[in-house]
C-alpha cells in the first residue's frame, strides 16, 4: 500500500469504514411550519468534522489520480498537514456521485438560461462555489454547519480560491432556527426555477430528511431539480428490506410533490468510462423533479385572482 503524505499540519485522518447511525438528538425539525435546522453539540459536531475531512481526502485523492473524474485545485487547503491517506484507494463513490452532481449543474444550467439559483446542502468543505465555471449571473447558497464553513472559507481565500465576480455566494449556517426563511431574506425566489444539490449535510433521523423534502417542496418552483446522495441508513430503519428501497423512496419523495430517480453508481462509471472498484453503499445517488408549484407561485396566483375578482366587483357595480 501507498501511503500518501499531504503537505500542508501534523495530524493524521482515520477514515471511518463503518455507517455508525448519529444521535438523534442535533438535528430538529419542525415540519408543520416547515422549518428545519441542524444543531449539533460538540461530540456530534467532531463526528460531522471527520466525516467532512473523509469526504474532502477522497476528492482530493481523486484529483491527484492521472486520469481524474474531476480536477479540485483548491481541496488540498483543506486537509491537515501529515495527513496520511492511501494513494492506492480505489474509485469511490462518493467521487462518482461528484462527478455526477457537477455534470448535471452545468448541463441543466447551460440549457436554461432562466435557472440560475443552487441551493448546496453541504458539511461546510464544498468547494463547488469556487472551481466549478457558473454561468453569469448564477446566485449559490450554501446552507452547512457554520464553524466548519467559516474555517473553510478562510482557508480557501487564502490560497486565492474566488467566485467569479458576475455571481453571488451566500452562506446560511444550518444552525438556523428557520433556513427557509434566512434563504428568503437573502434573496431566494420561489417563483424562479433552481437547483437543489444535497451532499455531506448533517442529517440524524427520517424525519430530518422529510424536514429536508418539505422545505425543497415549499420553497423550489415546479419543474426544479433535488438531486444528490441519501444515506442509506435513513431507509433501512424504515423498511429494513434494501429491496423495496426504491418503493419506499418513491412514496416518500412523492408525498413532498416530488417525482425521484434512482442513479447506479456503476453507470455513472461506465458512462465516464471508469469501473466501480470499491463496495460502499452507505448512499443512494438520486434525482428528483418538483411536480408541485411552490409557496411563491401560489402566493402570486392568488393576488392575480384576487384583483380579478376585485376587477369583477367593480365593474359589477357600475353597471349597477
Amino acid at each position: 500500500m501507498e501511503v500518501l503524505m499531504h503537505s500542508q499540519p501534523t495530524a493524521t485522518l482515520f477514515l471511518r469504514t463503518q455507517n455508525a447511525i448519529p444521535s438523534k438528538r442535533a438535528f430538529r425539525i419542525k415540519t408543520r411550519n416547515r422549518v428545519f435546522y441542524a444543531k449539533l453539540n460538540k461530540e456530534e459536531d467532531d463526528h460531522f468534522f471527520q466525516a467532512a475531512m473523509e469526504r474532502t481526502s477522497l476528492r482530493f485523492l481523486e484529483t491527484l489520480r492521472p486520469d481524474p473524474l474531476f480536477v479540485d485545485p483548491y481541496i488540498g487547503c483543506l486537509l491537515p498537514l501529515g495527513i496520511e491517506m492511501d494513494r492506492n484507494q480505489g474509485l469511490h463513490n462518493h467521487c462518482l456521485a461528484t462527478k455526477f452532481i457537477d455534470d448535471k449543474l452545468l448541463d441543466i444550467m447551460k440549457k436554461n438560461d432562466g435557472l440560475r439559483q443552487v441551493v448546496l446542502l453541504t458539511d461546510g468543505m464544498d468547494t463547488r462555489p469556487y472551481r466549478i465555471n457558473w454561468p453569469a449571473s448564477s446566485v449559490i447558497f450554501d446552507v452547512s454547519p457554520d464553524r466548519i464553513f467559516t474555517s473553510s472559507s478562510q482557508k480557501l481565500q487564502d490560497v486565492g480560491a474566488k467566485i467569479p465576480r458576475s455571481c453571488l455566494y451566500l452562506h446560511v449556517s444550518s444552525e438556523t432556527s428557520n433556513i427557509q426563511q434566512v434563504l428568503r431574506m437573502k434573496g431566494f425566489n420561489g417563483a424562479r426555477p433552481s437547483l437543489w444539490v444535497l451532499q455531506g449535510f448533517p442529517i440524524m433521523t427520517l424525519a430530518d430528511f422529510k424536514g429536508i423534502l418539505d422545505a425543497v417542496g415549499s420553497l423550489s418552483m415546479k419543474g426544479s431539480l433535488f438531486l444528490g446522495e441519501l444515506p442509506v441508513w435513513l431507509g433501512e430503519t424504515e423498511i429494513g428490506v434494501k429491496s423495496t428501497m426504491m418503493r419506499w423512496m418513491d412514496k416518500l419523495f412523492m408525498t413532498h410533490g416530488l417525482r425521484v430517480a434512482i442513479i447506479k453508481y456503476d453507470e455513472v462509471a461506465k458512462d465516464n468510462g471508469k469501473e466501480l472498484t470499491t463496495d460502499d453503499s452507505r448512499h443512494i445517488l438520486f434525482v428528483a423533479e418538483q411536480l408541485q408549484f411552490s409557496d411563491d407561485q401560489m402566493e402570486i396566483w392568488r393576488r392575480e385572482f384576487q384583483r380579478i375578482e376585485e376587477e369583477g366587483d367593480e365593474e359589477g357595480f357600475e353597471e349597477l
